[in-house]
């Protein structure tokens, strides 16, 4: 597990920074060309490394054999999940985008400070989905069941709780927090409170997508985030030229929205296992022994 988040979170993030500071030190002016420059080389020096130690790895594990390449099967997999992170930053920043055709260029800053203030509480929510998307696999594998569906709600109870106290101090320090970016930007405390009412519901159904992608149900996955954000799209555009940023707020929480979303991913996940789960855990598996 290591070896698959640290590359990106870790030595990634190192290499930017280092890779910024060098280039400070150089005498090259600090701007988006040389930041990009540096955030680009930095993906593909941990993206080498990382396949470079994958390889060594599966090479002391696996005796060398015939190769056999199945494109169609891992394009089928793999796009849909694309498609789901794809939708997902577009869910992401649809309502500043926006918010910018509608209102000042201060209302939006007000309205950003607000959301990413509170997207603090969303890193409990992913740091959950990647510590258990492989247990969910493996155990699906196993055909043990009742061991998954406490599993799933061992994950949901440490996605909601630790979310919602976050939430929770968040709001009590929201004033405080919005004016280390100004004090201008004490007035989208409301904001706040209409916005995390949307993170509390989707912690309350924990990390259920990689549930499904480990499951093989990433088509119906996906479908969900896709029609999410057209939802998202239509009612950013109805609310925000009259509410402004309490409108987009109240767009991206969309609880109806929400509601539909996890009845559909309660289905898939009731639905019959596909092969995608299986074949992930069962590589883990081998790679174990």
């Amino acid at each position: 597990m290591r070896l698959g988040l640290m590359p990106q979170f870790i030595v990634r993030q190192s290499l930017i920074i280092g890779l910024t500071a060098g280039a400070f030190a150089l005498g090259f002016h600090l701007g988006a060309t040389v930041a990009m420059t540096a955030s680009a080389a930095a993906v593909w020096i941990a993206m080498i490394g990382q396949l470079v130690v994958l390889n060594r790895r599966l090479g002391s594990h696996i005796a060398p054999g015939a190769k056999a390449y199945d494109f169609r099967g891992w394009l089928a997999i793999s796009l849909p999940i694309l498609l789901v992170e794809g939708f997902y930053l577009l869910l992401s920043y649809t309502d500043v985008l926006v918010l910018q055709q509608f209102r000042s260029s201060e209302e939006v800053g007000v309205y950003f400070a607000v959301v990413k203030t509170l997207a603090l509480v969303s890193f409990i929510h992913y740091a959950m989905s990647a510590t258990t998307a492989h247990r969910f696999a493996e155990y699906h594998a196993l055909g043990d069941k009742p061991r998954l569906s406490a599993y799933v709600a061992h994950a949901i109870k440490w996605t909601f709780w630790p979310s919602l106290a976050a939430t929770i101090l968040l709001l009590a320090f929201g004033k405080p927090l919005l004016w280390l970016f100004g004090p201008q930007f004490v007035v989208g405390y409301d904001i706040m409170f209409i916005a995390a009412i949307g993170l509390v519901v989707r912690s309350a159904i924990g990390p259920v997508e990689r549930l499904l992608n480990m499951l093989g149900h990433q088509h119906i996955c996906a479908l969900a985030y896709a029609l999410a954000f057209v939802m998202n799209v239509v009612l950013c555009v109805a609310l925000v030229p009259r509410f402004g940023g309490h409108g987009a707020a109240a767009a991206t929480l969309d609880l109806a929205g929400l509601r539909d979303r996890a009845a559909v991913l309660d289905r898939a996940a009731q639905a019959r296992p596909a092969h995608a789960g299986v074949r992930e855990a069962g590589i883990t598996r081998r790679a174990r022994t």
